[in-house]
């Protein structure tokens, strides 16, 4: 069976950047070492992986990572501790047009 993983790294600048990957262990040592000049991570080693999850289905996995791309920091982080209660409410929609604001 083959696994597949979304994971976070935290860049020497203090940004994120999220990747998919089969081979996590290869993946973040590609990474680490620079492997890849034109990678976003390539300027900002050394990396930290903060967070991974597995997945058995690669569409899910690419899913999970699409979805993590757009998040704020806030919800990365919130994701990153554990604090799935901060999760809800950062994914909340605060918008004053929502639905749930409208009058019935």
């Amino acid at each position: 069976m083959c696994f597949y993983y979304v994971y976070i790294l935290k860049c020497s600048d203090n940004s994120y950047y999220t990747g998919i990957t089969s081979n996590l262990d290869k993946r973040i040592n590609e990474h680490n070492y620079g492997k890849y000049k034109e990678c976003y991570t390539y300027k900002r080693r050394p990396l930290e992986v903060k967070f991974h999850e597995t997945f058995n289905d690669v569409l899910q996995a690419i899913y999970f990572e699409k979805k993590i791309k757009k998040w704020t920091r806030a919800k990365k982080e919130a994701l990153i501790s554990g604090n799935f209660d901060m999760l809800q409410i950062l994914a909340e929609c605060r918008n004053a047009t929502h639905y749930k604001y409208l009058d019935k």
